[in-house]
């Protein structure tokens, strides 16, 4: 077999009884690496610490990997100047967590004669959050609803790295001000209620940003 040392170096070409018997003298594991190669390659190391760095880096690939997430926000014709703006407030907040949000307009009774309103409210609400968002699909009637996705400019990932930041820093704070109350409300945690009493709704994940697959653990020898 082909013998790598534990620092990488290449050690040569050495009959089994060798690579045993140099394994037992670094008190390592004799790994094979490379099955097909001819001659197959065989590595000096700790088989145990390898598979707990393998595990270590699925894991961390896992937590940075991204979900696209379609939010769903349900507005009226002649919703209110109050609610409009809350809710304006939660796409907002949807834009800025790097989700795509789903505006739907709904028609009731003689609203449907009147689609022009809910086009009108569509373009002033994509206006509003222009700066976070752009219209990803435009406005179109779906039977008594009409439908516009929202695109945020902020990639999921930069949205989630930014979040990271603003929570260590606001575990520094809260350690350099032991004091202050940990029970402040943030303002990104409220719980977005429709209008009529309707909740806003969060479409299940379309999208998932696959993480790299770890490297198939090699056979101990």
């Amino acid at each position: 077999m082909r013998l790598v040392g534990p620092s990488g170096e290449q050690v040569g070409i050495v009959p089994l009884a060798k690579a045993l018997e140099l394994a037992q003298e670094y008190d390592l594991d004799l790994v094979e690496v490379a099955a097909t190669a001819r001659p197959p390659v065989c590595k000096l190391m700790d088989y145990g610490k390898f598979k707990y760095e393998s595990a270590m880096k699925a894991r961390e690939a896992r937590k940075n990997q991204a979900h696209t997430v379609i939010k769903e926000m349900k507005l009226r014709p002649k919703i209110d100047p109050h609610d409009y703006d809350t809710k304006k407030g939660h796409v907002v907040r949807f834009l800025k967590q790097g989700d795509k949000v789903k505006i739907t307009i709904m028609f009731r009774g003689r609203e449907q004669s009147r689609p022009e309103l809910g086009y009108r409210l569509l373009q002033r609400l994509a206006s509003d959050v222009e700066d976070l968002g752009f219209v990803e699909s435009n406005p179109k009637q779906d039977g008594r609803n009409m439908i516009m996705v929202l695109g945020p400019h902020k990639k999921k990932t930069e949205a989630m790295a930014e979040a990271r930041q603003a929570q260590e820093a606001r575990k520094a704070e809260a350690k350099a001000n032991p004091g202050k109350s940990q029970n402040a409300a943030d303002p990104d945690a409220v719980n977005a209620d429709g209008e009529d009493g309707e909740d806003v709704e969060a479409a299940d994940a379309v999208a998932e940003a696959p993480a790299e697959a770890p490297a198939e653990a090699p056979a101990e020898a």
